[in-house]
C-alpha cells in the first residue's frame, strides 16, 4: 500500500502522542519523587515480531532507547523458547534482570502485548527507576558490590498482572525483598495505568487508520529512519576516528578503567569498536550490552538529533560486542553504575572520536553524572522507613557557536533533580546550598556549562548513604583546545570532621547521624576552542556574576 506523506506524517505524530501520554501518566500517578518530580522513567511501542523500536516518548529517557528494545526482543524470544509463559489478554510482565537486555536493577521494565483480533499487533513497554530494590544500602547504589545479588531483587520476566488483575503472590515475593515495600504500590500501578493508557490511545489510532495503514506507516518510517541516517553519516570523511574516556574507578579497586573506542567510516556505515576498553572490573561499574548498544544510540541522537526515533536508525550503526571488556558484564558482574554512569562514559568516547571531524556538530563532554546519591534510615518519631534518591545536573560542554548549558540534565535523559521543598517535606533533611558550582566550567573560545554544588543535612536520626558518581579524578573533556570542565567533589561532614570518600566519587554505607552533612559540587562541561579567543566582554560577564573571580579569568582566558 502507497501512503500520501500527510497521512504518514499523523501517523508518526500519532504513535508519538501515544508514547508522550503514557509518559505523562506515568509521572502523574507515580508515588516516588524520582519517577514523579524526576521523570526517571520512560514508554514505548515495540514490534510484535522482533521487539524492534517503533516509537518513544520525547519525553522519557534518551539511554531507554535501545534498552527496551534489547529487552522487549529477549521476551519475545523467550516465548517462542517457551523459557516464559505465553501471554493472554491484559497480561502485563515485570523484569528488570540486566543480563536479558536492562540497565541496573533499579530500572524495572513492563511490558504488556497489545491486541487484534486475537493476535499480539505491538508490545508496549516502559521501565520506572524505583527508589529501591533490596540488596546491601538503600538505594542500590552499592559503591562495592562484587555480585549483582549484593546489588538487589533480581527478577526474570514474570506475570504480574494476568488477565487484568495483579498476581498477589508475585507481589508479595517482591515486596518482601524490598524497602519501603509499602510505598511501591503506587509506582507499580502508575506503570501498569500506562500501559493501559497507551493502549487505549492506540487502538484508537488503529479503528480511525486500519491496522493495515499503520502497519505500512511503521515500515516506512522504519526504511526512511535508516535513509537519514545514512544522509548524516555521508557527511563524515571516510576513516578512522579514536578516543579514550575515563571511568574513577570501579568502587573496589581504586585504579581508573578505559574506553577505548575506533569509530570507522565508510560512507553509509559506522562501526564502533570498543575491543581495547579495560576487562570486567569487581566493583559495579560494569555496563551490560543492552545498555552500551543503546549508550552508543544516544549518543548518535545527540549528534543527529533531526533523525527520527526509530529501529532503522539503528541499522546503520554497526556497535561490535565488547567481549572479554568491562563494557559486555556477564552474570554475575555487578552493574549498578552502568546506566547512571558507564552509559555516559561510553557517550563521552563517541562524542571525543567524532568531534574531530563534526566539529560544527559535536559538543565538547558534558558532565557525564547523574550524581546518584541515596539515603536510607528511619524518621525517629514514627519509626517510618525511607529511602530517599537524590540525581543532580551538571554543566554540559561549550560547542561551535555557544556556551555550554549550566545544571542540565544527564547526557543519558531528562530526568531533573526533585524540588528542594519536596525532598525536605517527603525525608528527614535540611538543603544548607542549592547554587552553580561556579568556576567549574572548563575554559575555551565557547566555556563549558557549570555544575551543581548542594549541601544537604541529616536533621534526625541515624541513615546509611551511599552514592555512585563519576568524574571525580578526570574533568570532562574539552575539544578543539578547550580546557577541561571541574571534576566532581563530594565531602561528607560527620561529627564536625570533614573528609573526602577514598574512592572520590564512590562510596557506600556511611553512617551519619543528626547534624552530618554531605556536600556535593557536579562537573562543569568541557570548553571549546581556545580560551584565549574567547571574547573579552563575555570573560568580564562571567567575572561579574561571579562565574568566575579575577584571578581565576585572567590565569584561565589570558
Amino acid at each position: 500500500m502507497s501512503l500520501d506523506p500527510i497521512t504518514l506524517t499523523v501517523i508518526q505524530s500519532g504513535l508519538q502522542q501515544v508514547c508522550d501520554e503514557m509518559d505523562l501518566s506515568f509521572s502523574r500517578a507515580a508515588f516516588s519523587p524520582v519517577i514523579a518530580e524526576a521523570n526517571d522513567r520512560s514508554d514505548g511501542i515495540y514490534s510484535a515480531q522482533d521487539g524492534s523500536l517503533i516509537a518513544q516518548g520525547s519525553m522519557g529517557l534518551p539511554v531507554f532507547v535501545g534498552v527496551m528494545q534489547y529487552s522487549t526482543a529477549t521476551l519475545i524470544e523467550m516465548i517462542r523458547d517457551r523459557k516464559v509463559a505465553a501471554p493472554k489478554p491484559g497480561d502485563i510482565y515485570i523484569v528488570n534482570d540486566p543480563y536479558l537486555g536492562g540497565t541496573h536493577l533499579m530500572d524495572v521494565r513492563f511490558a504488556m502485548p497489545v491486541w487484534r483480533d486475537g493476535e499480539i499487533f505491538c508490545w508496549l513497554s516502559n521501565t520506572g527507576h524505583w527508589p529501591d530494590t533490596g540488596g546491601a544500602v538503600p538505594g542500590g547504589f552499592s559503591a562495592s558490590a562484587t555480585a549483582v545479588e549484593q546489588e538487589g531483587l533480581r527478577l526474570p520476566p514474570v506475570r504480574l498482572f494476568k488477565g487484568g488483575e495483579m498476581d498477589q503472590e508475585i507481589y508479595s515475593i517482591i515486596c518482601s525483598n524490598i524497602r519501603v515495600a509499602d510505598q511501591r504500590i503506587g509506582d507499580v500501578k502508575a506503570q501498569a495505568a500506562a500501559l493501559y493508557v497507551g493502549q487505549a490511545r492506540l487502538t484508537r489510532l488503529l479503528d480511525r487508520y486500519g491496522d493495515d495503514t499503520v502497519r505500512d506507516a511503521i515500515a516506512e518510517l522504519r526504511v526512511r529512519a535508516g535513509e537519514q541516517m545514512r544522509a548524516q553519516i555521508a557527511q563524515i570523511p571516510k576513516g578512522t576516528y579514536r578516543s579514550t574516556a575515563y571511568i574513577d574507578s570501579d568502587g573496589v579497586v581504586n585504579e581508573p578503567l578505559e574506553i577505548r573506542l575506533a569509530v570507522t567510516a565508510d560512507g553509509e556505515t559506522l562501526r564502533f569498536d570498543f575491543s581495547g576498553s579495560s576487562p570486567p572490573c569487581q566493583g559495579p561499574m560494569n555496563s551490560v550490552i543492552a545498555t552500551t548498544l543503546s549508550s552508543v544510540y544516544l549518543a548518535m541522537r545527540h549528534i543527529f538529533p533531526q533523525v527520527p526515533i526509530s529501529a532503522g536508525a539503528f541499522e546503520p550503526l554497526n556497535v561490535m560486542r565488547p567481549e572479554g571488556t568491562f563494557l559486555d558484564a556477564r552474570y554475575p558482574r555487578p552493574v549498578s553504575g552502568c546506566a547512571a554512569e558507564v552509559s555516559q562514559r561510553i557517550a563521552e568516547a563517541v562524542f571525543a572520536a567524532l568531534v574531530q571531524v563534526l566539529p560544527g556538530k559535536v559538543s565538547a563532554a558534558p558532565a557525564g553524572s547523574s550524581g546518584n546519591f541515596a539515603l536510607g534510615g528511619e524518621v525517629p518519631e514514627t519509626g517510618q522507613a525511607y529511602v530517599m534518591y537524590q540525581i543532580s545536573g551538571g554543566g554540559y560542554g561549550g560547542y561551535a557557536g555557544g556556551d555550554g548549558l549550566s545544571n542540565g540534565c544527564s547526557t543519558i535523559g531528562i530526568s531533573k533533580a526533585p524540588p528542594v521543598e519536596i525532598m525536605e517535606q517527603q525525608f528527614p533533611v535540611l538543603y544548607h546550598r542549592y547554587a552553580l558550582h561556579e568556576g567549574s566550567g572548563g575554559a575555551g573560545e565557547y566555556r563549558g556549562g557549570f555544575g551543581l554544588d548542594y549541601e544537604v543535612e541529616l536533621r534526625a536520626g541515624h541513615a546509611r548513604a551511599s552514592f555512585v558518581m563519576d568524574h571525580g579524578r578526570f574533568g570532562p573533556q574539552g575539544v578543539q583546545g578547550g580546557r577541561d570542565g571541574a571534576m566532581n567533589r563530594v565531602l561528607v561532614t560527620r561529627g564536625g570532621e570533614s573528609f573526602v570518600p577514598e574512592h572520590l566519587s564512590k562510596a557506600q554505607d556511611i553512617q551519619l547521624v543528626a547534624g552530618d552533612r554531605v556536600r556535593v559540587q557536579t562537573p562543569g562541561g568541557g570548553g571549546f576552542g581556545d580560551p584565549a579567543r574567547r571574547d573579552a566582554a563575555k570573560v568580564a560577564e562571567d567575572v561579574r556574576l561571579g562565574r568566575y573571580n579575577a584571578a581565576q579569568a585572567k590565569a584561565l582566558f589570558g
